[in-house]
């Protein structure tokens, strides 16, 4: 949805009723379905107290009719709409969400004949919008994500560059993947505007596929994702539900990559974690370069809701900015909805005394699952392995490298990477160990598991102690 299709004031009210509606979602899936779904949307129009809003066919006005009519007509509300206002859901085939890179026409001087400058055989449309504040000045750095932020300006510096080609991001939800892959789209655009970008997540890529296999137009499907020069693709996990769809993919990655055309991907898991996946299509996803972003520490989430809070109107006072990167750990959607509950309430009762007693009952729900997420310390991790090997915390702090001690060590840094949202380097604190030491550690027993029973089994009867099983990695 572009800024054409739609008047400021409708669109400050749509962004923050949709805010408010993806903050009452208790799941991270609920919530990435309804952006999806949001984003069949191609234009809203309000008129005599009625938002229209409008997609490119009927099927999906139908679908948001149904689904969603009731649950946006309580978040407008919330939002300062009208009560009186009605939604409207309409379509329009000439109305597609799709966006294209514009050529720039050179000027040529009158004086000197100039030559004629080539050009595309077709201007290549993207299936999703890149949004336009999703550049690397909005994106906050922090140790949590530095190395991933440092490889996206990379490509963006130097797209097709081999040892940036593809560049694989992955990390749990709301951390900022997305973002950072369509930072590095709209700075390429903006450096190079014959540069054609597309941006889109996988399922949207299997839907095509679909649809071109059923309609016998899989020529115009291929010529359409090997005439670009930048792919981004976002949630490529979801390229494991379909194993035709997988070799279309690995066909283009390869036309593309040979062609020095740059690939962006992201995903919750790392490649190896994507067990559906071919093993051809691992590799050469591995083949580039593979960057985590993990969850922020509590200076970097400060940073992020100030970021967040700047333009809020009314503000959001200091020390509730800290309360909310004091108990919202997880990831940064967690602490956009913890802020947006926050903001609701100042908007609806300005006189209210913003206490820590106050914070705590307006965002008990989000605490609570907070606290059920974080519930295990490394603390206690390091005293249940070492309780079942027979050794000492202390002993595990070592640097004695007998083998006695060296595999309770490395399975304590493992379940504590696994099972903790803590980040490498709070890991590394509190093992007194150098980051470096802790990664080879968990990637020591990652190859064991896969082969040695008994320890696997131990690590099943450790998680067991917590409540915790293998499936529950946060990875």
């Amino acid at each position: 949805m572009t800024s054409e299709n739609i008047d400021m004031a409708s669109k400050d009210l749509w962004e923050r009723a949709k805010t408010i509606y993806l903050s009452t979602l208790r799941t991270e899936e609920e919530i990435a379905q309804a952006e999806s779904y949001f984003s069949m949307i191609s234009s809203l129009s309000m008129k005599d107290g009625v938002l229209t809003i409008k997609t490119s066919n009927k099927f999906s006005a139908d679908f948001l009719r149904e689904k969603y009519a009731d649950k946006l007509k309580t978040s407008l509300d919330l939002a300062g709409g009208d009560k009186n206002l009605l939604i409207n859901f309409d379509y329009d085939p000439n109305s597609k969400t799709e966006i294209y890179i514009p050529k720039v026409e050179p000027v040529p001087r009158k004086q000197e004949p100039v030559a004629e400058i080539p050009q595309r055989t077709s201007i290549f449309k993207s299936t999703l919008p890149l949004e336009e504040n999703y550049t690397f000045e909005e994106f906050v750095q922090g140790s949590s994500n530095s190395w991933a932020f440092a490889a996206a300006k990379g490509v963006a510096n130097n797209p097709g560059q081999k040892s940036y080609n593809p560049l694989f991001i992955h990390g749990g939800t709301g951390l900022g993947k997305t973002h950072l892959m369509q930072a590095i789209g709209n700075e390429l655009s903006k450096k190079n505007p014959y540069m054609s970008v597309c941006y889109l997540t996988a399922e949207m890529f299997l839907n095509e596929y679909v649809n071109a296999l059923q309609q016998k137009g899989m020529e115009s499907f291929r010529e359409k994702y090997r005439s670009i020069d930048v792919l981004l693709v976002d949630d490529v996990q979801f390229l494991q539900r379909g194993k035709q769809c997988q070799d279309e993919f690995f066909n283009t990655f390869n036309y593309l990559t040979t062609k020095h055309k740059q690939i962006v991907m992201t995903s919750d898991v790392a490649p190896k974690n994507l067990p559906a996946l071919e093993e051809r299509l691992i590799s050469r996803f591995e083949g580039g370069m593979v960057q985590e972003i993990e969850a922020p520490a509590y200076e970097t989430r400060l940073a992020i809701l100030k970021k967040k809070a700047e333009n809020m109107v009314p503000s959001i006072p200091q020390n509730a900015l800290e309360f909310i990167a004091e108990h919202i750990k997880s990831h940064v959607r967690a602490m956009e909805g913890a802020l947006s509950k926050v903001h609701v309430s100042i908007s609806i009762n300005p006189t209210q005394h913003i206490t820590s007693e106050y914070l705590s009952v307006i965002l008990k729900n989000l605490i609570e699952k907070e606290q059920s997420l974080r519930k295990l310390t490394i603390k206690e991790i390091q005293e249940c392995v070492s309780k079942k090997y027979g050794v000492s915390v202390q002993q595990i702090l070592s640097t004695d490298r007998t083998q006695s001690l060296v595999t309770p060590r490395q399975l304590a840094m493992y379940i504590s990477r696994k099972y903790t949202p803590k980040s490498l380097l709070e890991i590394a604190t509190e093992f007194e160990k150098k980051h470096a030491t802790i990664l080879h550690g968990v990637k020591t027993i990652e190859k064991r598991l896969d082969v040695e029973d008994e320890l696997k089994n131990t690590l099943e009867e450790i998680l067991s102690e917590f409540g915790y099983k293998l499936s529950d990695k946060m990875d």
